[in-house]
């Protein structure tokens, strides 16, 4: 069964705006609350958007080796708990994660037999950049680091499973549904 969903994008391509409007349709699929050690934004909430810790917190995980995945991504670390993918293995639980191109590539590399990975892409860099500007949490500085790792990532995109773009939300958002819902009834890769 292909029960462990990875959502990857380059920063600020939709990717959490589509994972939320999923689980709005898609009530049965469960979230994957990574760690991360990055600031809490006001619109997040700890426990729930992500597990916020500590950069030591985070690196105790690493040696107990109670992480699927973990990756430095803008100078902070993000990591997924395996407690959260072997459950939803063991259950036959739906688990959408949202993750860098790296991570979601570990899991599949670890899960093959359970996960389903999806590359969401924007119309263009351009609309990119002005995806990063008006979101306003970050400095032109960040931006441009971010942009320089966009070209980095849509280099992996012919790992991944599904590959979709994200022009108009309405539209993605519906091409998202339908490809989970192939998923759960067994369509898509033999699943």
């Amino acid at each position: 069964m292909k029960n462990l969903i990875t959502i990857s994008a380059p920063s600020g391509s939709g990717k959490t705006t589509l994972c939320k409007a999923l689980q709005k349709v898609m009530t049965d699929i469960e979230w994957s609350t990574s760690y991360t050690t990055r600031s809490q934004r006001d619109i997040e909430l700890d426990g729930v958007d992500y597990n916020f810790i500590s950069h030591d917190e985070f690196e105790d995980l690493i040696v107990s080796q109670n992480l699927a995945e973990w990756e430095n991504v803008h100078g902070f670390y993000y990591g997924t708990p395996k407690s959260t993918l072997e459950n939803a293995i063991e259950y036959d639980k739906t688990i959408l994660l949202e993750m860098d191109v790296k991570g979601a590539i570990r899991i599949n590399e670890l899960y093959p037999e359970n996960s389903f990975s999806i590359f969401i892409i924007p119309p263009s860099i351009q609309h990119l950049r002005e995806r990063l500007k008006n979101r306003g949490s970050d400095s032109d500085k960040r931006i441009e680091i971010r942009l320089q790792r966009f070209q980095q990532e849509m280099g992996y995109q012919e790992r991944f499973d599904h590959v979709m773009i994200n022009e108009d939300l309405n539209v993605a958002t519906q091409e998202l549904i339908n490809v989970v819902n192939e998923l759960k009834v067994g369509v898509l890769n033999g699943s």
